[in-house]
């Protein structure tokens, strides 16, 4: 059974997962506790292709990442960066409508060290495109600290 994971962050105006970005996806996660992984879906908009009716890399490459930062964060309860991150396109995810699925599942951990694979599916659940991760877990001051960084006045 999946059930909702609710946005950690205190920020809400992330691309992906911010409610209050009004050009962003605002994405939600679950978490399937059976299965072990982290899963979103989404219906591109076509202004999202980057030839004809294929998905942007840039945009399947966020998901991927974004669903990574979220199954970081329930294994750990606390925030992540990504430090390694490994792409593979199999085959195009074209834009019809329908919704892709992005899953995640981690694979291990060393330290503040956090592997992860995920893979996007279209939507016929076909794999499209996959990607193992590296997460590196930090302490809430640290991870405070990093993304207020380029808020400070000289």
């Amino acid at each position: 059974m999946k059930n909702e994971i609710p946005n950690p962050f205190a920020d809400s105006n992330c691309f992906f997962c911010g409610r209050d970005n009004p050009a962003g996806l605002k994405l939600r996660f679950y978490w399937d506790e059976e299965r072990r992984e982290t899963s979103t879906e989404y219906v591109p908009p076509r202004h999202f292709a980057g030839q004809g009716t294929i998905l942007h890399g840039a945009i399947q490459m966020g998901l991927l990442d974004e669903i990574m930062g979220w199954t970081s964060f329930i294994h750990t309860r606390e925030n992540a960066v990504t430090t390694d991150f490994q792409v593979k396109f199999l085959r195009p995810v074209h834009i019809n409508g329908k919704p892709v699925r992005a899953t995640c599942r981690m694979t291990g951990r060393d330290g503040p060290k956090v592997y992860l694979e995920a893979t996007l599916a279209n939507s016929e659940g076909a794999p499209c495109t996959t990607a193992t991760g590296t997460y590196h877990v930090l302490a809430p001051e640290k991870y405070a600290s990093l993304i207020h960084e380029g808020q400070r006045t000289p």
